[in-house]
């Protein structure tokens, strides 16, 4: 209805899947990450879990398409069932002929002979069985029981099934009952697949828009964005329906693009918990808010005398620590991004309050220590690299080359090695997986320069000259405005951009790493890039969080690098 009115070719937030909008966030690739180790782990249960609406089936169906091919798999989607309806539906899965019994009710052991024989079966002839089962909270504890005897389905080598389990949280406190914990020390692997981030959340809704053909500036102001995860609590399936009805609430009112307002308002329809107090509801809630206001004056005055006495303990320290020129250097070092200069370097840059923000805040006590530490064995002041070509020099050396003199991404060019430069978030930073130079302070109009080389959920590490140090992902914030380089490697015969329908050794490489990840058989003769090609082009990008545009791009080469394990350097992480 209103996707003609913002520049949309479909309506892009339908709860209904559709793998053309796959955002696959950091936590939905880990969890996928843990299924895929699960399968080769030789038997036993593997655990995934998620609040309602967090992505279970989307990460499932992910799983499913990237199972080898010799592999059976059996899905139970209505886990409902009793021991003797889940043992028939397993055999249903398998295609097990089970023989009817005459005169007599069916037991489990008419099931698990012929389960046991076809596993052996399989097993011999180099197949692997995986048994899925969603909705995995419903199962009854007798059945949980069955499940964890028919992992007792070994040889000498390995368990003969391998069993996934999917379910809502409740899933993980009926492991932790005591008459479950056999079943519980089975589990070889397990993942909690959580909510997205804020930053997680405006890049999915991006992300839909964009594949839903936007061509106009973004209809959903970055207030309306905080406040649409605010409210969703960063579930995808919550998010699909209050920006559906905040597009179509702005769509109603001829407004251009969606304010707080229309979301506020499209929350109180779809999810009912934003209706304004009754008249006595609002006169209870003055009054909790009166005494609520008198018990936080005073606890505000005592916390504040705390602060202040603390504080004045920390100048103290600080000035203390001061007075001597080695302690002074120490405790900037610690208090901003140690990162030592090369050699041809100008001075040491001074530790200004806008270095000083680049460290994780720490207690009086805690500074004062590494001040004292650092006194026995001093450390450089911080300094970063101030000419750019610097860092694309040490990032080099990772790459085992060395650009010399001069232009040095020209001169990489020639060892078959591009240089990639972007305004990124860290989310992509992370998918790409690989080590970059990030800019600083770009608006003061003197930037400098490090190394990003690890990274956390919470901090980031960040390297020059053979130097490093850790700071907080708020710190870096504070200075870095997304400016993001790297390197990747170019395949053989690459000399530019591929169009469509061409071709070349280029595009054939393409086709060659695609089949290989797909487990398919190599292509016969030389290819284009055909609508057939782009159309798998287009699924590897989704799958790995790039614009799905069906074109090869830096980022989809250093993707397809990775997925076909070229050597590169890797990005730390945690």
């Amino acid at each position: 209805m209103y996707a003609e009115y913002f520049g949309l070719k479909h309506e892009p937030f339908s709860i209904a899947p559709d793998p053309r909008y796959l955002f696959m966030s950091e936590r939905h690739r880990e969890a996928l990450a843990h299924l895929l180790y699960g399968l080769g782990g030789g038997g036993g249960f593997v655990l995934l879990s998620g609040e309602i609406g967090t992505g279970k089936t989307t990460v499932c169906r992910l799983f499913l398409e990237q199972i080898p091919k010799d592999c059976n798999v059996a899905y139970i989607f209505n886990p409902k069932l009793t021991v003797i309806e889940l043992l028939q539906s397993i055999c249903d899965e398998f295609h097990i002929d089970v023989p009817a019994q005459q005169g007599r009710t069916t037991t489990v052991k008419d099931y698990l002979d012929p389960l046991n024989a076809f596993l052996l079966k399989e097993h011999a002839a180099g197949r692997n069985n995986v048994l899925i089962i969603d909705e995995a909270q419903n199962l009854e504890a007798e059945v949980l029981e069955q499940l964890r005897l028919l992992t007792n389905l070994e040889t000498r080598e390995r368990k003969l099934l391998q069993i996934v389990l999917i379910g809502q949280p409740e899933l993980r406190t009926m492991l932790a009952r005591p008459e479950l914990e056999q079943l519980a020390q089975r589990v070889i692997a397990r993942y909690h697949l959580g909510p997205l981030t804020p930053a997680e959340t405006a890049q999915y809704i991006e992300h839909r828009l964009d594949v839903a053909g936007l061509n106009r500036p973004m209809p959903i102001q970055p207030k309306a964005l905080r406040r649409i995860h605010e409210l969703s609590r960063g579930v995808p399936r919550r998010i699909n329906l209050l920006c559906d009805r905040a597009l179509l609430g702005a769509f109603a009112n001829s407004r251009p693009d969606v304010d707080r307002k229309t979301v506020d308002k499209a929350a109180a329809e779809v999810f009912e918990t934003l209706a304004a107090p009754s008249a006595p509801g609002r006169a209870r809630l003055g009054w909790v808010l009166a005494l609520g206001l008198v018990a936080g004056a005073g606890l505000f005055a005592v916390a504040t005398t705390l602060m202040r006495e603390r504080d004045a303990q920390a100048v103290a320290t600080t000035q203390k620590a001061a007075a001597a020129p080695a302690k002074a250097a120490s405790l900037a070092a610690s208090a901003s991004v140690a990162v030592a200069a090369p050699a041809s370097s100008p001075a040491p840059v001074a530790a200004s309050s806008a270095s000083v923000a680049l460290a994780a805040a720490a207690p009086a006590t805690a500074a004062a220590s590494a001040a004292a530490s650092a006194a026995a064995s001093p450390v450089a002041a911080p300094v970063l690299y101030r000419q750019v070509d610097d860092a694309w020099r040490d990032l080099a050396k990772g790459w085992k080359a060395q650009p010399g003199e001069g232009d040095p991404c020209k001169a990489l060019a020639r060892e078959q090695l591009q240089c990639f430069t972007r305004n990124v978030g860290l989310p992509m930073i992370r998918e790409l997986g690989r080590p970059g130079i990030i800019k600083l302070d770009a608006t003061s109009g003197s930037p400098s320069y490090a190394l990003l080389t690890a990274i956390s959920r919470d901090t980031a590490t960040l390297s020059a000259a053979g130097t490093e140090q850790t700071v907080t992902l708020a710190a870096l914030a504070a200075r870095w405005q997304g400016d993001f380089a790297t390197l990747w490697r170019t395949p053989a015969g690459y000399t530019g951009p591929t169009g469509e329908n061409k071709g070349g050794a280029t595009v054939d490489w393409i086709a060659a790493r695609l089949a290989a990840i797909d487990k398919l058989p190599p292509p016969a003769g030389p290819r284009t890039l055909d609508n057939a090609l782009k159309a798998q082009l287009r699924a590897f990008q989704l799958s790995h969080g790039l614009e799905p545009d069906g074109l090869p791009g830096p980022m989809t080469y250093m993707q397809l690098n990775r997925a076909a394990g070229v050597e590169e350097p890797r990005l730390r992480t945690q």
